[in-house]
């Protein structure tokens, strides 16, 4: 073989052994033994380490040196190929297993502490971790910025500063809009008892609707609901609550979008630098288009409504009008995943700036607790009443992963302007969408997005799928007409 099909075979390799520890880290939140943690830690820490040194191989690096790109996928591939070797090599490997150790031990204490409403319990081992990634994030940058070295990590090309600037612009809209909707008198909600059996049922049906393939997944609960893996096996969690059936159902559709993003990558990139969402970013585009401005439309909640009744009987609403207004309903809360697509940027920006300050040292971690509850209340004008619905509700931090939490405001972004430009080439989507078919979406999403995966960079990914430079315009447009419409602004 040529030195570009010798690299070829051993990224397709690499790429299998890091679905592997991808299953091990399911099985981890679905299946084991809590008793297991120590163990998987372990584990979890040998495949990190053999993952580390095939991605620093120095015969990768003497196969990008003379390796000829076929075509412009060939291409595709040795840039991102050479973007992670190059990152890799940079972070000595007994840093890369002592974080997927100390990460992986730290999702049960995290889990301990939030239940046990203990804050001091948890801090030593975030401590730990935020050590720990400063050293990778200084590692990778070198000269450069320390955070932007991590958000380079889920959405490749866009720095810390960029981020802020859409924030910033952002932010004072959204407040504004928030403030005017929480003056309006609020919808009413469902009432009633939800068999969490019949839940799990509905979220099946509801799954297959937008176009998950079960035979390359499965459906099962988790505390935190996530997807896992990618090509022909791309697993996704929900969690239910006999009380509010909507958190089921909502996050089973969020995942699905992230599942569908990976089960539609062309398979041609199976097993390859490209045979995986581009980016976090973009990612997040696909599970809250299909969650939102799909899931959550007067159209498809309509049809909802029908099925909701058919399978809970009295639901507590009279018709689709009310029933819309309760799914789309502006509340105070204090659960980022259970917000609402008016405040669901705030509890990021929250995030994003908290993260960056511990990253940059501006923050300890003894005073995070404190630097939380005084920007929730800043941001939403009342206290956090307990550590899980304040800084501990999140895993996000347990498992080291700074820089993550931005790509989520920014998929909203990117989903605005993809919902723009679906809407402008499939007409009569609503109608569709009233008897729920989500194909003629689905499809749209699939052909000009989703089969790609890694081709292109994030922003050209957006750029190639919709016509234009991403902008936070579209999503603010969409978002003032709908909560204006429900709440009669």
């Amino acid at each position: 073989m040529n030195s570009f099909d010798q690299l070829i075979a051993f990224e397709r390799e690499t790429q299998a052994l890091g679905q592997i520890a991808g299953r091990l880290g399911w099985d981890q939140e679905t299946m084991m033994p809590r008793g297991a943690a120590s163990q998987r830690g372990e584990e979890m820490a040998a495949i990190e380490g053999v993952l580390h040194a095939r991605r620093s191989d120095p015969r990768v690096a003497e196969w990008l040196e003379t390796a000829a790109a076929p075509d412009e996928v060939g291409a595709a591939q040795l840039r991102n190929i050479r973007r992670a070797y190059e990152r890799a090599v940079k972070v000595p490997g007994t840093l890369a297993s002592r974080i997927a150790r100390v990460t992986s031990e730290a999702q049960g204490k995290w889990a301990q502490a939030r239940a046990d409403e203990d804050v001091a319990s948890f801090l030593p081992v975030l401590s730990e971790i935020v050590a720990l990634k400063r050293q990778e994030g200084q590692a990778l940058a070198g000269d450069g910025n320390l955070y932007d070295a991590m958000v380079e990590d889920y959405e490749q090309g866009t720095t810390a500063d960029e981020i802020a600037k859409i924030f910033d612009a952002m932010r004072p809209e959204l407040v504004a809009l928030r403030a005017r909707v929480l003056e309006r008198p609020q919808p009413a909600g469902l009432t009633g008892h939800f068999d969490e059996t019949k839940q799990m049922a509905m979220a099946r049906k509801i799954a297959e609707a937008f176009g998950y393939d079960m035979n390359h997944g499965r459906l099962d609960k988790a505390v935190h609901p996530f997807s896992s893996g990618s090509g022909l096996d791309v697993r996704i969690t929900t969690r239910t609550n006999a009380a509010d059936p909507f958190n089921c159902l909502y996050s089973t559709i969020h995942e699905v979008g992230h599942a569908a993003y990976e089960q539609n990558i062309d398979r041609a990139y199976l097993l390859t630098a490209l045979g995986s969402g581009v980016s976090m970013g973009v990612h997040e585009s696909q599970s809250r288009i299909y969650e939102n401005q799909l899931g959550r439309s007067r159209a498809f909640t309509g049809w909802l409504f029908a099925e909701m009744t058919e399978v809970f009987g009295d639901i507590g609403l009279p018709d689709a009008n009310a029933f819309y207004a309760a799914v789309n309903c502006v509340q105070n809360g204090y659960i980022r995943t259970e917000s609402d697509e008016l405040q669901y940027n705030l509890h990021i920006m929250l995030r994003f700036d908290l993260e960056r300050a511990l990253m940059l040292g501006d923050l300890d971690v003894e005073n995070l607790e404190a630097a939380w509850n005084d920007r929730f209340f800043a941001d939403f004008g009342y206290q956090v009443d307990k550590p899980s619905n304040g800084c501990l509700q999140d895993v996000h931090w347990s498992v080291g992963l700074f820089g993550y939490f931005p790509t989520y405001a920014l998929g909203n972004v990117y989903a605005g302007c993809l919902n723009e430009a679906l809407r402008q080439q499939v007409p009569d989507l609503d109608a569709q969408l009233a008897i729920g078919d989500t194909t003629a979406a689905t499809t749209w999403l699939r052909d000009n997005l989703q089969t790609f995966g890694g081709l292109r960079d994030p922003r050209a990914t957006i750029a190639h799928a919709t016509g234009q430079e991403p902008d936070h315009a579209p999503l603010m447009r969409y978002l003032d007409a709908k909560f204006s419409a429900i709440y009669a602004l």
